[in-house]
């Protein structure tokens, strides 16, 4: 029973989120938040950049650009290093936030460092897509 009044703690969390002015942000609690929406912008952004890269790169699969070579053809290839990068930058934003190790700045520090990562990701991508 205790476990199901944490969901329902939790559920009622996140439906009623609480409006926070993030160009004036005064406590940790308010820029952890905010740090967060920022990261979570970005990875909608990046989202968005895969769909379009991912496209292309299944596209040059179809055009039959990769030479019968044995190896991955370019989505795959793409999906592999994506996969590889997701756990890169959460390990290494975990790693640099632990400058502030179970401090409430902690998550600060590891939304901005995986906003900035991810930000240069979706860059990566859309010059992997125009160069397709």
């Amino acid at each position: 029973m205790m476990f199901g009044a944490f969901i329902l703690m939790v559920a009622a969390t996140a439906v009623s989120e609480p409006a926070i002015d993030c160009d004036n942000a005064m406590t940790q609690a308010d820029m952890n938040i905010c740090s967060y929406r920022d990261y979570q912008a970005a990875d909608r952004d990046m989202n968005a950049q895969w769909k379009i890269t991912a496209a292309a790169m299944k596209s040059a699969d179809a055009a039959g650009y990769a030479p019968d070579d044995g190896r991955p053809g370019y989505h795959a290839t793409l999906l592999e290093a994506q996969r590889a990068w997701l756990k890169y930058r959460d390990a290494h934003c975990r790693s640099d936030a632990y400058r502030m190790r179970g401090g409430s700045g902690e998550p600060l520090l590891n939304n901005g460092c995986r906003a900035t990562l991810t930000r240069a990701r979706t860059i990566q991508l859309k010059d992997l897509a125009e160069e397709n």
